[in-house]
């Protein structure tokens, strides 16, 4: 994939007379509002070209200028981006704090600019899990069925989303190994507190393997991961083989 570079180049010739400066600058103006509506599209190729070569910082010095943007997917975008550059080894962990914050507040605002984005459903209940690590346990458990239903919602707005299946996957995987004293919050902040099983975590797992076979590592691992807690030790080699084969271009590659 190539950044397609868009060149629009236009000539106005100015006149000292009041009449041609008032038309120059409807045409001027005109061809602002033109040029806008492609500046989006140019932002969103380069920001996606920038994803796909692993150029995390240089993404987030791209999308960060357009933080104000009333445009959902630059803003999901930004989102996801400022939680990679939090996840980088070399970000402090004060930075790491401000951008987990941070990518939380843009992927709401992305919402409310779109609610049917599939992808901003997605990253909102990322971040907000995000955030959960630093407001303690009752949050991060408080949040868990918000989190799903965000998951849920963007599966239903894009079906063959194999990343928000494997979230699922996760979501499952997480609760199924909770430990009894998490057990115990959970069952003090809802009636009927939520569960799940490695089976059901396994299923999502081979879902989002199935939408798109090898698309992300960490899926992998997880395959190979619940495996192991069921005790299916040939079925988990062969997938935490596959993990450990897969080419590392992200930070998250490297770590899996």
């Amino acid at each position: 994939t190539q950044v397609l570079r868009k060149s629009l180049q236009r000539g106005v010739v100015l006149s000292t007379g009041s009449f041609l400066i008032y038309e120059a600058h409807k045409l001027i103006s005109g061809f602002a509002e033109v040029h806008a509506s492609f500046k989006v599209e140019d932002v969103l190729e380069q920001a996606d070209y920038l994803y796909g070569s692993g150029e995390t910082e240089k993404l987030y010095r791209l999308l960060v200028q357009h933080k104000n943007s009333d445009d959902a997917e630059l803003l999901w975008r930004l989102a996801r981006s400022s939680r990679d550059l939090a996840q980088l080894g070399s970000t402090s962990a004060e930075e790491k704090r401000q951008l987990t914050y941070d990518s939380l507040e843009y992927a709401k605002k992305a919402l409310e600019k779109n609610e049917s984005n599939s992808a901003a459903h997605k990253w909102y209940g990322i971040c907000l899990s995000d955030v959960g690590d630093y407001e303690g346990i009752k949050t991060k458990i408080g949040n868990a069925i918000v989190i799903k239903e965000h998951f849920e919602r963007a599966i239903e707005l894009n079906p063959k989303d194999a990343t928000t299946i494997h979230l699922i996957g996760i979501w499952c995987y997480s609760f199924a190994e909770m430990p009894w004293y998490q057990r115990k919050i959970a069952a003090t902040l809802f009636a009927t507190p939520p569960t799940s099983t490695f089976q059901e975590a396994l299923r999502y797992f081979h879902m989002a393997e199935e939408a798109d076979p090898n698309f992300y590592s960490k899926n992998l691992l997880f395959l190979g991961k619940t495996y192991l807690k069921l005790n299916n030790k040939k079925m988990a080699l062969l997938w935490l083989s596959k993990a450990k084969e897969y080419p590392a271009q992200t930070e998250e590659d490297k770590q899996v």
